[in-house]
């Protein structure tokens, strides 16, 4: 690769970065291709990207973007996976394959700056989707209403009750 390819793989990388929410490294030797290609197309479907790119245009394309943390693990080869939208998904789709597949070592991961190790990115994949968690705060709000309609109309029928038990007491007398 001559020098302006590899300035430009390191501008396309760089400008990607800048969008990137989640990003985490892991050891890829010795997994099959054949392999690697599904793990892409399972993370493509989460808004992700698995890309292998030498260590020192990858360094250089983490200068100066809140991954930089991520420039001492790049020892080896190294395959960053970089995610778009949810974080949550596409950690949990690469924990589950480094499970199944034992040559795949995560290393080292960045998410809102902050440095996380392979235990932190772990639990990040135990965490329920963002959907779930949205449909859990939903039915909080809806519990809350049903429960303040009911609040403010046990005044209303209290009073109907004292009433109709007066009107009761009336008939008999």
């Amino acid at each position: 690769m001559n020098r302006s390819a590899k300035e430009q793989v390191v501008a396309k990388l760089h400008k990607k970065l800048k969008d990137v929410k989640l990003a985490i490294l892991a050891d890829y030797s010795g997994i099959k291709v054949k392999d690697i290609s599904e793990l892409r197309n399972e993370l493509r479907k989460v808004d992700s990207e698995f890309k292998v790119v030498k260590n020192n245009l990858l360094s250089i394309a983490l200068k100066d973007t809140e991954f930089s943390p991520l420039d001492d693990h790049l020892k080896g080869p190294r395959a960053l996976m970089m995610n778009f939208g949810d974080v949550v998904e596409p950690t949990r789709i690469l924990v589950e394959f480094a499970k199944k597949n034992d040559r795949l070592e995560i290393e080292a991961g960045v998410l809102d700056g902050k440095l996380l190790n392979r235990e932190q990115i772990g639990d990040l994949a135990k965490l329920p989707s963002r959907d779930i968690l949205l449909g859990k705060f939903l039915s909080v709000l809806i519990g809350i209403q049903t429960q303040f309609v009911t609040v403010l109309s046990g005044v209303p029928r209290g009073l109907v009750q004292v009433l109709e038990a007066h009107r009761m007491k009336k008939e008999e007398n």
